[in-house]
């Protein structure tokens, strides 16, 4: 008998079953906040995933729709990797697990303007995230980035 996709209808399970792992919230996180869109980029993310496991849990976030790939339009040899709407949905996540994170841990790393932007509203910070990742930016990166609209420098 195949085993089903998921363990429960629950909405929790659910989103435990594709954030669940360390290595999709990475890949997550580097694509939102640095806007990372290559195997190459995923590689360098200073967690140091191995290409086997980037590769399978790449392959699980396509399948369960957070991230889309086609092949670069310039080098037909390089696939790129960008959030479906339903991977711009999940901001709200990855932004409360970044602020209990920064506030939990004792000794958080990360640039300034991410610091800053923890003191406005949630609300705020949110919706610039998710209208950066429309552009096609991240909260760090881009024209459109969150940082940008939030007013913050880097």
């Amino acid at each position: 008998m195949k085993r089903p996709d998921h363990k429960s209808d629950c909405p929790v399970n659910y989103t435990v079953e594709i954030f669940g792992d360390t290595w999709s919230m990475i890949i997550y996180r580097d694509m939102a906040t640095f806007g990372k869109r290559t195997f190459g980029e995923f590689l360098a993310s200073e967690e140091r995933i191995g290409p086997s496991v980037l590769a399978e849990r790449l392959v699980h976030l396509e399948k369960k729709g957070i991230i889309s790939k086609a092949q670069d339009s310039k080098d037909k040899r390089k696939v790129i990797y960008t959030l479906t709407a339903d991977g711009i949905k999940a901001v709200p996540i990855l932004y409360e697990i970044a602020v209990w994170g920064s506030t939990t841990y004792a000794n958080p790393i990360s640039h300034p303007a991410w610091f800053e932007s923890m003191e406005l509203e949630k609300a705020k910070v949110t919706n610039a995230w998710r209208i950066a990742l429309e552009a096609g930016d991240s909260f760090f990166s881009g024209q459109q980035s969150a940082i940008s609209q939030l007013g913050l420098s880097l």
